[in-house]
């Protein structure tokens, strides 16, 4: 591995540590720069800091960026993220139908909290025609009985 990659390697764990023990400021100082070079692990925290004003101003269009290019490179947590997002209406607009698809996509990659919100969304029509068989079918996915 090249000097260039250990240091990357390095900030990043410094960066997600700073993240992890809530020093934001610290922690955006070290991962911008590798977000801005593409490092989807640093892009999905600049995006919940700049989805949340942590460590810097809110940007919502920054984190709405962060998170969906964090998404599409595979990574279930931004996954997960952007269906919230999409869901909520925070950093984009409101599309139940779109949050649908990434809680799906997250949901594939074993993250229960995707699969649960994904099966009240079929509960209650929300996004999906109503669909009680699937809400219960991912509802025991999830590991969860039957409501």
């Amino acid at each position: 591995m090249d000097q260039n990659q250990d240091d990357r390697d390095m900030e990043l764990a410094s960066g997600i540590a700073a993240f992890e023990s809530k020093q934001f400021s610290r922690a955006v100082g070290l991962l911008s720069p590798l977000a801005d070079q593409g490092d989807m692990e640093a892009r999905y925290r600049m995006a919940i800091m700049a989805q949340n004003g942590l460590g810097m101003l809110p940007n919502p269009l920054l984190a709405y960026s962060y998170m969906k290019s964090a998404a599409e490179a595979g990574m279930g947590l931004a996954q997960h993220g952007l269906a919230f997002m999409y869901m909520q209406g925070e950093c984009t607009e409101r599309n139940p139908a779109k949050a649908v698809e990434w809680f799906k996509r997250a949901g594939e990659q074993g993250l229960i909290g995707s699969i649960t919100t994904l099966a009240m969304m079929y509960e209650e029509g929300h996004g999906v025609e109503k669909d009680p068989e699937e809400a219960a079918r991912l509802y025991r996915l999830a590991g969860f009985d039957e409501r």
